[in-house]
């Protein structure tokens, strides 16, 4: 399957990618031989494979959720440069 210089530079356009023209030769070239590999692909048999949604078969493998205490507000000021015994104080980042 093969990929224009066109192609690639419509698609450098959609994607508001400026490419030079060395750029546009390489991805050319890059992507005919990626567009090759998945048409050989395509020429495997899977219609005896199932469909699956991962490519693990354990499942959730997640902790539950569960409630645990927080770090105390005290404890967390404490550690702080610059408080005012609720809120953490930092310098302005907005001029």
């Amino acid at each position: 399957m093969a990929i224009t210089r066109e192609e690639v530079a419509k698609v450098a356009k959609l994607s508001r990618l400026a490419l030079s023209e060395e750029e546009l030769r390489t991805y050319t070239t890059q992507l005919g031989k990626i567009l090759d590999h998945v048409g050989k692909l395509k020429a495997l048999d899977t219609s005896q494979v199932e469909p699956m949604i991962t490519a693990t078969t354990s499942g959730n493998v997640f902790r539950p959720d569960t409630v645990r205490p927080g770090l105390a507000r005290e404890d967390a000021l404490e550690a702080a440069p610059d408080h005012d015994g609720e809120f953490f104080r930092v310098p302005p980042v907005i001029e």
